[in-house]
């Protein structure tokens, strides 16, 4: 049953761009409170209703929903509001639920398959089309799409090489997808212990920084298999990428994730297509050699059929090159700094001891520790032009998660702190960018509010600073470098697999 239509009448009250039902004048104050309370549980009815539709939308046609970057997939009712209040940062006023559960409506008749429809845009494409008959111009939008089904059995199939903290946070999202476009289908690893397969399982199942996992996850030492949330994972034991036999798993034509930063030029990371049931490999770190190094939104068109060695750069490089690209398009980048105040990782010791590196044995849980960083240097791989212009280092502070880069700058052009954060802003809602950057104005964010951002970075507009110059700037980028930077290798398997869903409206 549809939902009701909101009333709407002329003289209703806007609270800070948030739609209520108008307030009689005459009414008590007890009166005035439930009127607004009425009207908030008449948008969580619509929102309730909405997903449904993104549900199945998703899983039999692979239509990934959106309101200005902000996913409606798996989320709940609140997180559906909350997105929908964004659009006051854009078009002055909140999306009326009704018209998203509308437009899902007629979607949902229209059957569209293997696309990414952002709800704000189209919203707006809509309205600026002032089109009398909605349902004839949303038939002409999606021509090129409609009854495209999603083929879970034409999935690609993907295998992790290494379940540590960037592995496992991969499986998360590939099982988040439900197998649509993408299948987690193996996982490589060295055993660890007799019960190596239930600690897997645990690890998976509980994180200290990222939470719970969100369903059921069930071990079967018997097979070597995990099952979480439907999706079967075959858990291989080996310590030679090359040996490994996939097609006997029922494996083939697979991407391989390599996310343990073993080996990182060609000759190593061609191991992996040695073996049978392969035929791509992807690393989660930079690259050596001639391997392109990809941050995607920026230059994932370099990835061509032909690849099948590709490097997802690092979660730094991937939390800066977007926010470079944005601010070197408009200002013209002369020449910049880059300091990283990095969570520690694993290659740090939690107490004294040897490291090979520099600094890096002494504690990382009681102290700052002075280190290097390649990132500068990285980002030319992704935006050459860019190249010799950026230097670079890096602070690794006790925390687990969440880091921060601050881009000291030089411009061409004369900016100010309104402008330069306008301009962010707007590029971290509609432009093509926006599912790299994100922008963050507020007086009270500290690190943790960022985890599990799907951004690859986010531009604390508080913090900008603008010389007496104008030409001088320092921009503070948050990035969660774990699940951040998940999201962004994610993209790039879907990519490299030709499953990553067409945008419909463009982002212009």
């Amino acid at each position: 049953m549809r939902a009701p239509q909101l009333s709407r009448p002329v003289n209703a009250h806007i609270i800070k761009g948030c739609w209520l039902n108008p307030i009689n004048q005459e009414l008590s104050v007890t009166q005035q409170t439930e009127a607004v309370y009425a009207d908030w549980k008449n948008r969580e009815a619509l929102a309730e209703k909405m997903i449904p539709l993104i549900g199945r939308l998703y899983r039999e046609n692979n239509v990934v929903t959106s309101i200005y970057g902000r996913k409606l997939i798996n989320v709940s009712v609140v997180d559906i509001l909350k997105a929908h209040r964004v659009v006051r940062r854009i078009e002055g006023k909140e999306l009326d639920p009704q018209r998203t559960y509308d437009l899902l409506v007629k979607l949902d008749e229209l059957n569209p398959g293997n696309v990414s429809i952002d709800l704000g845009r189209l919203n707006r494409a809509v309205e600026e089309n002032g089109a009398e008959d909605t349902d004839a111009f949303l038939a002409e939008l999606y021509a090129d799409v409609l009854g495209q089904k999603a083929d879970a059995s034409g999935a690609r199939d993907v295998v992790l090489y290494g379940f540590g903290r960037i592995g496992r946070l991969l499986a998360r999202i590939l099982i988040e997808r439900g197998g649509v476009g993408l299948r987690l289908r193996g996982v490589v690893v060295r055993k660890g212990a007799d019960n190596d397969l239930q600690k897997r399982a645990s690890l998976l199942r509980r994180d200290s920084v990222h939470g719970a996992f969100d369903g059921t996850i069930v071990a079967d030492e018997e097979n070597n298999t995990i099952t979480a949330n439907g999706t079967q994972i075959q858990f291989i034991y080996a310590n030679d990428p090359s040996q490994v036999d996939y097609t006997q798993y029922g494996i083939e034509n697979a991407i391989v994730v390599d996310n343990t930063g073993r080996w990182r030029d060609e000759e190593g990371l061609g191991q992996h297509l040695k073996a049978k049931g392969t035929s791509a490999a992807l690393l989660t770190a930079p690259g050596k050699g001639d391997i392109k190094n990809i941050v995607f939104g920026v230059n994932d068109g370099d990835i061509t059929e032909d690849d099948t060695i590709l490097s997802a750069a690092s979660c730094t490089t991937n939390a800066i090159t977007p926010v470079l690209k944005a601010v070197n398009d408009r200002y013209g980048v002369v020449q910049g700094h880059v300091e990283t105040v990095h969570a520690f990782t694993n290659d740090q010791n939690l107490i004294d001891n040897f490291h090979k590196g520099e600094r890096r044995g002494r504690s990382a849980v009681l102290n700052m520790v002075l280190t290097e960083t390649g990132a500068a240097k990285a980002v030319a791989k992704a935006l050459p032009e860019l190249e010799g212009k950026l230097t670079g280092n890096a602070v690794r502070v006790p925390t687990p998660d969440v880091s921060m880069a601050i881009l000291n700058l030089t411009l061409e052009k004369e900016t100010s702190v309104e402008d330069i954060n306008n301009f962010l802003r707007e590029t971290s809602l509609s432009g093509e960018l926006h599912k790299q950057i994100d922008y963050t104005d507020s007086p009270e964010v500290v690190s943790t509010d960022f985890v599990g951002s799907r951004r690859a970075g986010i531009v604390d507009g508080r913090a900008t600073i603008v010389g007496a110059d104008k030409k001088h700037v320092v921009l503070y980028v948050w990035y969660d470098n774990e699940f951040g930077y998940s999201c962004q290798v994610v993209r790039i398997i879907e990519k490299m697999a030709g499953s990553h869903p067409v945008a419909i409206p463009a982002v212009k």
